[in-house]
């Protein structure tokens, strides 16, 4: 039953020829997203990801991270070297990657036969979609991975569209390596995908393509392309499977609990774009002309299933909204050619709302840092930059910078760029795995609580208060590689 499903009329009926492109439309939707996003780029502080992303990746270049792969970190380096210190050069990959996301809506729809209308129907739900709206913007691993899950969704859709019309090209499934490969190094989620996909393709077809020579390939090159970043986490005792743990602890913070996932899983789709979705699944599961594509639906479950259980991010499942989404602006497409709707300009009203709803959220992005109880990241180094240059010299030469948190170290570190500060460390996350400071360091300045470090210092006293205290510890009692793994948390 699996191969039937891509058996090749000798004429492929309508539903497999390509429509149209509505070229203009959707571009013009994916531009306009990009000129918002790239306007709200300039404004705000650091998200608490992105300036952990540039002090990682400038400061600290590796294969791999404890809590993600190295592409956000990097990019985020590199982008900085081109233009330092402009957020909105930094933040430019991560606007390009919203916007070509927009049109992959589009290119989803139109796989599925869907007309002009389908594909900006789709284009606006993914425009509109209120998670991406959020974080488009950021140069964060979680506003590259929508793009990189929907070409790979794309991209298997094509595979199965062109060759239930006799003129499939296996090499689509050796990019779907490539592509996988990349997002495996962008977040390490994908894996959970291709899990997920693979029991849907094994319970409900088509099995063909695990028989295609070409698939192989492609599962070989993403191992290939993977292999830099999964080597470092064998290397470091796989920390990033610990990392769940600390994902579920924060989930009553950022989401409510498992309830609140429940529901933020889906809703943010947008105000369209979650309609869409739950028409979309439930037309996955019950369309005759969607059947090919039903493995989608069950990924979608499974991963909905499994992201509520274990208490994941609300967002986890944003990379699958483009391909359920266009099968629900199909099966609405479906009926608007069986039965001409009356007053179908109304379709559009929802779209308003959900576009001003968005547009809130782009807004309230900017101060979403604050809102987190985050300092501002220019002060925070500032002031420390002012407790460490008040040091006196050769105190100075034996003293560094320990952030109580990842975030923390990450500002005062960027902060490295126009202040006088030195060699900046954290025992927590990502930091803690950097290392500790050297043995000529027999002070630091703790930025924030100085909790862990009271007893391996024999003095600890406040030098500077303000938005986050600055403290200096002084007498250091042992080695830092006693200390340090004594001090280092996720």
């Amino acid at each position: 039953m699996g191969s039937a499903v891509l058996a090749a009329p000798a004429s492929p009926p309508a539903e497999l020829r390509l429509r149209p492109l509505a070229t203009w439309p959707v571009l013009t939707i994916a531009g306009l997203v990009a000129v918002a996003h790239l306007v709200t780029s300039a404004f705000g502080d650091y998200w608490i990801d992105e300036v952990y992303m540039l002090a990682a990746g400038k400061y600290h270049p590796d294969w791999g991270y404890v809590d993600q792969p190295p592409v956000a970190p990097l990019i985020a380096a590199a982008m900085d070297w081109i233009a330092p210190g402009s957020m909105v050069v930094l933040r430019l990959p991560a606007v390009l990657a919203t916007a070509a996301g927009v049109v992959v809506f589009a290119l989803l729809a139109r796989e599925f036969g869907g007309d002009r209308r389908a594909q900006v129907l789709a284009a606006g739900a993914g425009a509109t979609g209120l998670w991406i709206a959020f974080v488009g913007h950021w140069i964060t691993p979680y506003t590259f991975e929508p793009l990189q899950w929907l070409v790979l969704s794309w991209l298997l859709v094509r595979w199965i569209r062109t060759h239930r019309a006799g003129n499939g090209d296996d090499r689509l499934l050796l990019v779907f390596g490539v592509v996988l490969g990349i997002a495996a190094q962008t977040k390490v989620q994908v894996a959970l995908l291709c899990v997920a996909l693979l029991i849907g393709v094994l319970l409900v077809g088509p099995r063909d393509v695990l028989r295609r020579p070409m698939f192989w390939g492609g599962v070989g090159t993403a191992l290939v392309i993977a292999a830099p970043t999964v080597l470092w986490q064998a290397s470091h005792g796989w920390p990033q499977l610990q990392m769940a743990e600390v994902v579920a602890r924060e989930s009553p913070m950022l989401s409510g609990g498992r309830s609140g996932t429940a529901v933020t899983l889906v809703l943010y789709a947008g105000v369209v774009g979650t309609a869409l979705f739950l028409l979309g699944l439930w037309a996955l599961f019950r369309s005759a002309e969607l059947r090919p594509y039903r493995f989608f639906g069950v990924a979608t479950v499974l991963l909905y299933v499994f992201f509520v259980a274990t208490a994941g991010r609300p967002y986890y499942l944003v990379g699958l909204y483009g391909v359920v989404v266009a099968a629900g602006v199909l099966h609405l497409q479906r009926r608007r050619e069986a039965t001409p709707p009356r007053w179908g300009w109304a379709a559009w009203l929802p779209y308003l709302a959900s576009a001003a709803l968005a547009g809130y959220m782009l807004v309230a992005s900017t101060t979403l840092s604050s809102l987190f109880g985050a300092p501002d990241s220019e002060q925070v180094a500032r002031d420390t930059s002012a407790a460490y240059t008040a040091l006196p010299p050769e105190q100075r030469a034996h003293t560094a910078v320990v952030g109580d948190s990842y975030i923390i170290a990450a500002m005062v570190e960027v902060g490295r760029a126009e202040h006088e500060l030195p060699e900046v460390f954290s025992p927590n996350r990502g930091y803690g795995y950097f290392g500790p400071p050297g043995e000529h360091v027999d002070s630091v300045l703790v930025v924030g609580d100085p909790k862990l470090f009271q007893e391996h210092f024999t003095d600890v006293q406040l030098v500077a208060d303000g938005e986050v205290d600055v403290w200096l510890a002084t007498g250091r009692i042992g080695d830092w590689a006693q200390i340090w793994p004594q001090v280092r948390t996720l």
